[in-house]
């Protein structure tokens, strides 16, 4: 009689058999999900171009990071992202031989100055506060802005910025060492325009 009834309904029909396919799909979608993969096993299509790196035992900063790092007090928190020793050579033409020599080593504090302006922000930032795929926006001490994001190696871009080593640890500060040097375009142009006169 009941069987007569759900007939008579076409609507109470259409309904169950629209309920009875979104369960066998769903069903069928569970079954094929793929099985989780331990964490320390590469994870299917993903080949990592690079490899996270690890904060060295030995690590220590060159001449000119241990400077920008004595610009700021030491009892408050700041993320600074200082270039690399390669990026000061390579994108402000600072050596430690050359830079720091006696007639030239204000031009050289001025330069790190505004570059740690453009580089630091006044707060504790490691990569793990970074969310995975997602931008995030700070303010610098200069007022410039950082967009941050973060690839599948949990290395930081900062503006397109790749980072070399990240997490060091100073106490409150914590530091990342980046692949080129984060700077305004005006201050890009006048470090160009340098060079170009020398």
């Amino acid at each position: 009689m009941s069987r007569r009834l759900v007939l008579k309904h076409p609507i109470a029909l259409v309904g169950m058999l629209v309920c009875v396919s979104c369960l066998l799909i769903v069903i069928v979608t569970v079954l094929e999900l793929p099985e989780a993969l331990p964490r320390n096993r590469e994870m299917g299509i993903y080949h990592p171009t690079f490899k996270s790196k690890k904060v060295p035992q030995n690590f220590k900063l060159d001449k000119f990071g241990e400077m920008m790092v004595e610009m700021l007090p030491q009892d408050l928190a700041f993320t600074i992202f200082i270039p690399s020793e390669e990026a000061f050579k390579h994108d402000l033409h600072l050596s430690v031989n050359g830079s720091l020599v006696t007639e030239k080593f204000n031009d050289t504090y001025a330069i790190l100055t505004r570059i740690l302006g453009f580089s630091a922000v006044p707060r504790e930032l490691s990569s793990v506060d970074v969310p995975l795929g997602e931008l995030v926006s700070y303010d610098s001490l200069s007022g410039f802005q950082l967009y941050i994001t973060k690839d599948i190696n949990r290395m930081l871009f900062v503006n397109r910025i790749r980072s070399q080593i990240t997490d060091v640890r100073k106490g409150r500060l914590v530091i990342h060492i980046m692949d080129g040097v984060i700077m305004d375009s005006d201050f890009e142009q006048s470090v160009l325009s340098d060079d170009a006169e020398e």
